[in-house]
């Protein structure tokens, strides 16, 4: 298998009910066999454009189309950029400079937001299909092809493109849905933006196994009691989510009151899942299987798993478990060596799923993907930056960050991108952010006179993802700083907790 085209494509062969709703979301559906028509449309419409690996912009509302057009960016040969209308302007206009796409495809709920002209969907969805271009196409391409490219948090303020290919992608599903154990009855809850990696995890299975996807309203996920309702009216019998939207939901006393019993599979990770919550979700669902997972944007989602089966006490650990397959999971110490059994190391990949690197920008991904120091041989590893030990048994426990990346709502998070995006504004003069572990909140201290902090929290709502919004903004005269000059981070959490009453 070289293209993950070949999944949607065996699905409509081998599909009993082509009209089977393949993803539903909250204006609508698309069939199996809409889906497939309006992506071999796409594609050839793009084809006609005469652009061939190279990056196409998709930015449009989360909806089934949007899937949809990213399928007709893979059939023109060339790879998808998600976004969509809930990022800020000013974060799209950078992912656009620095991608500087031929074509953007939108829809009416983006169109008025760029200000190059842009194709929308809905124009080309049912455009004339060329069969004989689209099988020149596919007789060119090969797996290490790019796929998409998704942007995350970046150190210098600028987002960075994650650039995916066929053969990690499908290295990628073809493990998920072992462990999972997806097949044509499963049912998905969707609960990440189609602009990010974590929906994945939904989208390629649906389509491999001919299974069906509800992209979940964002809007739920503020009333989990009408979640919980939504999850049950639909049957959605597998969710792949963070685990705060999780906590959220046990957080707020919902699974006091219902129960999603249509749950059979539940699967968290991006983030530590609190003891306590987990606990009640386990005890909720006895018979459901519980799955975490973990691994980075740049391996292509996921790259470990532990099927848990039990509660833990407060002070233990649920591992992230073992490798899948064909991955290696290998802990390097700060001398470049493999740390002794239960000691620390910072977990590092490698195998097919590695991305390809960070779209335009070599610097960093010779910084990220790097020769593997305990190998004689060429041997591309992923420096996640995160610790990690094993146990007893050889399973993986995550440890800790290394850096100022954080894990935040189930993103990781540059906390120099909110930094430097406080700093812009004329007003401050200098900005320091900081994390709470234990209460996940990221916390802003700013200097500048004469702007309130009702202001700053305005002014960066506008120009950063939800996600990355402090919960708490500090005005100081002064930032405290350590003997050598560094801002002093482990003061302004002392300052943060004494600020609590």
């Amino acid at each position: 298998m070289t293209n993950v085209l070949e999944y949607l494509e065996n699905t409509m062969k081998s599909i009993a009910d082509p009209e089977k709703k393949a993803f539903v979301g909250d204006s609508g559906a698309l069939s199996f066999k809409e889906l497939h028509s309006f992506a071999l449309s796409c594609g050839s419409y793009i084809a006609e454009q005469k652009i061939k690996r190279k990056p196409v912009v998709v930015y449009m509302k989360k909806a089934p189309e949007m899937i949809a057009a990213f399928l007709g960016v893979i059939y023109s040969g060339n790879y998808y950029i998600p976004l969509d209308n809930e990022i800020p302007a000013f974060r799209v206009n950078m992912i656009l400079e620095t991608v500087n796409p031929e074509l953007i495809i939108c829809d009416e709920t983006t169109k008025a937001l760029i200000p190059n002209q842009a194709t929308e969907f809905e124009q080309i969805k049912s455009h004339s299909i060329s069969e004989e271009t689209l099988t020149e196409i596919r007789e060119t391409a090969i797996d290490t092809d790019p796929l998409y490219v998704v942007f995350t948090s970046g150190s210098t303020g600028r987002p960075k493109g994650v650039v995916a290919s066929h053969r990690s992608v499908i290295d990628y599903i073809e493990n998920l849905t072992d462990v999972l154990e997806t097949d044509e009855s499963t049912v998905f809850g969707n609960q990440s933006p189609l602009y990010l990696d974590a929906c994945l995890k939904e989208i390629y299975p649906t389509l491999k196994h001919g299974a069906a996807t509800y992209l979940i309203p964002q809007q739920l996920f503020m009333f989990p009691i009408k979640l919980i309702e939504y999850i049950t009216e639909n049957g959605i019998n597998t969710v792949c989510w963070v685990a705060s939207a999780l906590s959220l939901v046990s957080g707020l006393g919902a699974l006091e009151k219902a129960v999603p019993h249509t749950i059979k599979t539940l699967a968290f990770g991006s983030e530590v899942f609190p003891l306590k919550h987990y606990n009640n979700w386990r005890v909720k669902l006895p018979e459901a299987k519980f799955i975490h997972l973990y691994g980075p944007t740049e391996a292509t989602g996921m790259s470990t798993y532990y099927i848990t089966d039990s509660t833990y006490e407060e002070g233990e650990s649920i591992p992230i478990g073992f490798p899948f397959k064909n991955t290696e999971i290998v802990l390097v110490d700060e001398n470049g060596e493999s740390p002794p059994d239960g000691s620390p190391g910072e977990i590092c990949i490698r195998g097919a799923g590695l991305s390809l690197g960070y779209f335009a920008d070599e610097e960093k991904t010779k910084a990220a993907f790097v020769q593997n120091p305990l190998s004689s041989f060429p041997d591309i590893i992923y420096k996640t930056g995160d610790l990690g030990r094993k146990g007893r048994d050889g399973e993986l426990y995550y440890i800790s960050r290394k850096d100022h990346q954080i894990k935040h709502m189930g993103y990781r998070i540059e906390l120099a991108e909110i930094e430097l995006m406080a700093a812009r504004h004329e007003k401050i003069s200098l900005a320091c952010a900081v994390f709470d572990d234990k209460e996940s909140r990221i916390i802003l201290y700013y200097m500048g006179k004469e702007i309130k902090k009702s202001e700053v929290r305005a002014y960066l709502k506008e120009n950063l993802p939800r996600y990355m919004l402090p919960s708490a903004v500090f005005q100081l005269e002064e930032i405290p700083r350590t003997p050598g000059g560094k801002l002093d981070r482990v003061k302004l959490l002392e300052i943060y907790h004494g600020n609590i009453t």
